[in-house]
């Protein structure tokens, strides 16, 4: 009797093992036909990233302060390191000075023309009444031609002196030039951020000395966020500059970022030595950008993190339908979109490592 029984349990056991095994297979049939592309979508894997920005000295001086850490997020306009300038300001006040010294010099000759002017005006006088005299027999030849020889004189000391004028003139606008220059260097030795970003690299600590072009800090562009997919050459010469794209990332593949495909490499990434068969050929991959739309981007900027895995895809035929798990798409919210509290549902880009 008990070997019956045992016989029945055994079979049951597989009967029950059969079934487990018909359905594991068919949920994971079920779970292959909701996430298959329809035909005129592909998709790649890739990683969230963002163009690099680097803050660096336009030459050569000392780095007075640093105002951003690792990990802060920045402003454009946002002033971000400061470099020492006491010698520029000294150079500034010595051009400041020549500005004062010049603008005396022109002073100076302005009131030498105006000098020169009357001068003429009575020695042109006095021309006249000694030849009035000389007319009448009243006066000497030779005092007229002592006269008329002190207005020609008068006349090129007059010349001599507008040329002194313009010469001052050009003497202001040089010293002027000049300091204006060594203004524009002290304001670049002050140090902003040109976009809205995050610091990822933090290069140069207060009083190191930076060459021409030495960097100072990184920045992630948050503005500017992407990811890069690779696609066989079949695929990716169906895919169509400004093409419909979807990103979902490791961490939240239920959620969707739209975006554009903004670059087609024309080059193959990865090519074999000699492409003579077509498995040879379909190894040829070509990289795809899809750039996230830049108004997007900016309401997230709290919680973009560079570096984060996901799949990215997109259109190769423009009226294939996308499917509804890459419709669920993260909307624009008016307005600053602020950070997800503990608990709620995260958004694109958080969490992973920096990187560029």
């Amino acid at each position: 009797m008990s070997k019956i029984l045992s016989k029945k349990g055994v079979k049951w056991l597989l009967v029950v093992g059969v079934v487990a095994v018909v359905a594991l297979f068919g949920f994971r049939y079920w779970k292959g036909k909701q996430s298959a592309l329809p035909d005129g979508i592909t998709s790649g894997n890739g990683r969230l990233e963002a163009k690099l920005v680097d803050v660096a000295a336009k030459e050569p001086l000392r780095v007075l302060e640093i105002l951003a850490d690792e990990g802060a997020v920045v402003q454009p306009g946002q002033v971000l390191v400061r470099l020492d300038t006491t010698t520029l300001l000294a150079q500034l006040a010595e051009a400041q000075e020549s500005i004062a010294a010049a603008q005396e010099r022109l002073a100076f000759s302005r009131a030498s023309i105006v000098k020169q002017k009357s001068e003429i005006e009575l020695a042109e006088i006095e021309l006249e009444r000694s030849r009035r005299l000389v007319k009448e027999g009243a006066g000497s030849r030779r005092e007229f031609d002592v006269r008329n020889a002190k207005v020609e004189t008068a006349k090129a000391t007059l010349a001599e002196a507008e040329a002194m004028l313009q010469t001052s003139k050009q003497q202001v606008e040089v010293a002027r030039a000049s300091a204006a220059t060594i203004q524009t260097r002290i304001e670049d030795a002050t140090l902003k951020s040109p976009v809205l970003g995050r610091v990822l690299y933090r290069l140069a600590e207060p009083g190191e000395v930076l060459a021409a072009g030495g960097k100072a800090l990184t920045l992630v562009n948050l503005e500017d966020v992407y990811m890069e997919i690779f696609l066989p050459s079949e695929q990716a010469a169906s895919v169509a500059i400004g093409a419909e794209g979807r990103i979902t990332l490791d961490y939240a593949p239920d959620r969707a970022v739209p975006g554009k495909v903004s670059f087609v490499s024309p080059e193959a990434q990865f090519t074999p030595k000699q492409v003579e068969t077509r498995s040879e050929r379909e190894k040829l991959m070509f990289r795809v950008k899809i750039q996230v739309p830049r108004e997007l981007a900016s309401q997230y900027v709290e919680n973009i993190k560079t570096g984060v895995r996901g799949v990215g895809y997109v259109k190769t035929n423009p009226s294939a339908a996308w499917p509804n798990w890459l419709q669920n798409l993260v909307a624009p919210a008016p307005g600053k979109q602020p950070a997800p509290s503990p608990g709620a549902q995260p958004e694109p880009g958080t969490g992973g490592s920096s990187g560029g």
